[in-house]
């Protein structure tokens, strides 16, 4: 798997006129039910967030890229439980998410259509929140300034993180090397 993401970083840091695209379609898979069990698009939109760190890519495009590929992602798997509810649970790469899907379920419980922004931020019930808000029948009025508020800053903060992250690593290795 790290050699994928070396290649997909090499890639997008050879072409970076394709920065705001790949993003973007990292952020839709990545906010996508079933395809967000697949793909390290996490992990991807992190380490592009490193190149910015370094001068290569320019961080607006990889926001703006990553916002609407998650408002994509998203507002699509939340109209999978809308429309198709317990019936997404019963196909075979959702089998093995029931713990995620209780998790999910509790979530929203607790906290309401705020556990659409929780979901954003928690890995692993990324996977599943956006379908089990539609599958919950979420009101769409509530739904879509919790999920775009998300989704934005999301969409910021993961590759935020890789740029200051690269920024420490530089700039702890111009103390060590001098």
């Amino acid at each position: 798997m790290d050699a994928a993401i070396d290649s997909i970083l090499a890639f997008i840091s050879a072409n970076q006129d394709w920065a705001l695209w790949i993003a973007l379609i990292f952020a839709a898979a990545e906010t996508t039910a079933f395809l967000s069990i697949l793909i390290p698009s996490t992990a991807i939109l992190i380490g592009v967030g490193a190149l910015v760190s370094t001068g290569e890519l320019d961080f607006t495009p990889i926001w703006v890229g990553a916002s609407i590929g998650a408002v994509i992602g998203s507002f699509f798997s939340y109209w999978l439980g809308w429309r198709y509810g317990p019936r997404v649970m019963e196909l075979r790469m959702m089998q093995g998410q029931r713990p995620l899907v209780q998790r999910g379920t509790e979530a929203f419980a607790k906290w309401g259509a705020f556990a659409v922004i929780i979901g954003h931020f928690f890995g692993p019930l990324r996977a599943v929140v956006f379908v089990i808000a539609g599958m919950s029948r979420v009101p769409l009025w509530q739904f879509v300034p919790v999920n775009i508020a998300g989704c934005l800053l999301w969409a910021y903060a993961t590759p935020k993180s890789g740029e200051i992250g690269g920024d420490i690593l530089g700039a702890l290795w111009r103390l060590i090397t001098g």
